[in-house]
């Protein structure tokens, strides 16, 4: 899948008043989904046709461990975008600052907003990301992320392979620290988490990210925090436990 339907996207904007569209173009969470450059250009078509507001959200961006770097739909896009970054998937978790590259007159209207909301982001995050930046390496940083988490993508795809029964299919990301698994229909992910809860086993079901309540079999894996002994014995448990539902 190369992202979202722009056909679908099209006919939904032309049927109504639609002021903002909401995307995560890069490894979206939760299934790792990447927009071609076709899509998005697709996509910055419709919103500038329709004079709307795009909020491109790319926290992971930076995570890309194979295939060629794609532009923004930023690129394509004269005004109305709003782009979105964060350090806390790259540097730290725990520091929860981001950033925000818009016209004046739209971060007028944020910085307004973000008042109303918390008055100002946390200082001591701020320093604390201003001094890393200085002291360390970036980019190099990055890159060490990089290959340690396509190592763990590669090895969870394999065992998945090579465990899991036929019928799983996963969506194998370029980038990003998520893994899309879809199993039998047969097969509630939900059932799945409360047996793999028992066996020290956790993933996210599939059907928290449905506004519909679908998406009941399948489930979120991540590969980005766990070791490779980790992995290896986190994907045999749920294979045992999938071979007997």
């Amino acid at each position: 899948d190369d992202g979202i339907d722009t056909e679908l996207l099209g006919k939904t904007f032309r049927g109504g008043d639609i002021k903002l569209f909401y995307a995560v173009p890069n490894f979206q969470n939760p299934s790792g989904i990447t927009y071609s450059k076709q899509k998005r250009r697709d996509v910055a078509d419709i919103i500038e046709k329709n004079d709307s507001i795009l909020i491109e959200d790319d926290p992971y961006g930076e995570l890309r461990f194979m295939g060629e770097d794609l532009p923004s739909m930023g690129t394509y896009i004269e005004d109305n975008i709003i782009l979105l970054g964060t350090f806390s998937k790259i540097v730290a978790p725990g520091l929860r600052l981001g950033w925000i590259c818009a016209k004046e007159d739209i971060m007028e209207r944020i910085i307004i907003a973000k008042q109303a909301s918390d008055l100002h982001s946390n200082q001591l995050s701020q320093r604390v990301i201003y001094q890393y930046l200085i002291d360390n390496d970036i980019d190099r940083h990055i890159m060490r992320i990089r290959d340690a988490y396509k190592k763990r993508r590669d090895l969870m795809v394999s065992m998945i392979t090579e465990h899991f029964t036929e019928e799983v299919r996963c969506i194998e990301p370029e980038g990003g620290m998520f893994l899309w698994a879809t199993l039998p229909e047969r097969i509630s992910s939900l059932e799945l988490f409360n047996l793999a809860i028992q066996e020290n086993v956790a993933f996210v079901p599939g059907n928290a990210f449905y506004v519909d309540g679908g998406g009941n079999n399948t489930l979120r894996l991540n590969f980005s925090n766990s070791d490779e002994e980790k992995i290896e014995k986190g994907i045999k448990r749920l294979a045992n436990i999938i071979k007997t539902l």
